[in-house]
């Protein structure tokens, strides 16, 4: 049969390799190392999988709170619901945050899984800035106008929200929450009561007897201003009641 019948081409040795084997025979070994390593991959990458989520090796073992004072430890940690024992890779983190954030003392939180066994709740606590009283108890709100905590002594160091239905939908009690919080420390350490009436009608009541008309939340920048120069000069200080609704006409009494 001539090499045009057979369709292939001889090489020089006949078909035979440098080493005088035939070529078939010298790629076995290579396709086996092909098959070992990738066997010897596959079986490290399920061992790994094994050690993060079936065995008991990354665990959830500790449950830490940090950043808390007005929640108690053991409801943060209740409230999120981490059960010890489960695998750390198979914590739903975003879930656990939400449910941590639904207590009404916390306004954020953030979830950290710290290997091998601890689970670190981090939380951001709302800041109350006013108190008022319903049905015997004093209620401590933030800028939110969220209630962050309750009690039957009332706490020193907050003035007193005045306002007909104190909560987060209430547009007069936004409004008087909004000016306490644009107030600098020098007034707010004066500050005895916020009032309002309305989101237009803001009052405020100073430690020292004097009432300031504050009208709406707006221009509290040129507000700040007329007061400061205000109770600069002796006769300013005598004054009981300022008007600065209107920043650009001063009315005293």
């Amino acid at each position: 049969m001539t090499e045009a019948q057979t369709g292939r081409r001889a090489g020089p040795d006949g078909g035979r390799g440098p080493d005088g084997e035939p070529g078939e025979e010298r790629g076995r070994p290579v396709r086996w190392k092909v098959i070992f390593v990738t066997l010897l991959v596959l079986a490290a990458l399920g061992a790994v999988t094994w050690v993060v989520l079936g065995s008991r090796l990354l665990v959830v073992r500790h449950v830490e709170v940090t950043g808390a004072e007005l929640a108690p430890h053991d409801r943060i940690v209740a409230a999120a619901g981490i059960h010890i024992g489960r695998p750390m890779a198979r914590l739903a983190t975003g879930e656990i945050r939400e449910r941590v954030e639904r207590l009404r003392e916390v306004e954020s939180a953030e979830i950290e899984r710290h290997w091998p066994g601890t689970v670190r709740i981090v939380v951001r606590e709302r800041v109350p800035v006013a108190v008022f009283e319903r049905d015997g108890r004093h209620h401590r709100i933030d800028r939110h106008g969220v209630v962050v905590a309750d009690g039957e002594d009332r706490p020193s160091g907050l003035p007193t929200l005045t306002v007909a239905a104190p909560g987060p939908s209430d547009k007069a009690t936004l409004a008087a929450l909004t000016v306490l919080s644009d107030l600098p420390e020098r007034l707010k350490g004066k500050l005895r009561e916020v009032a309002a009436t309305g989101p237009e009608a803001v009052t405020l009541h100073m430690a020292g007897g004097q009432t300031v008309v504050w009208g709406a939340a707006e221009r509290a920048e040129e507000k700040i201003r007329l007061l400061d120069a205000l109770w600069r000069t002796a006769a300013g200080r005598a004054v009981r009641t300022a008007d600065v609704s209107s920043p650009e006409v001063l009315k005293t009494k």
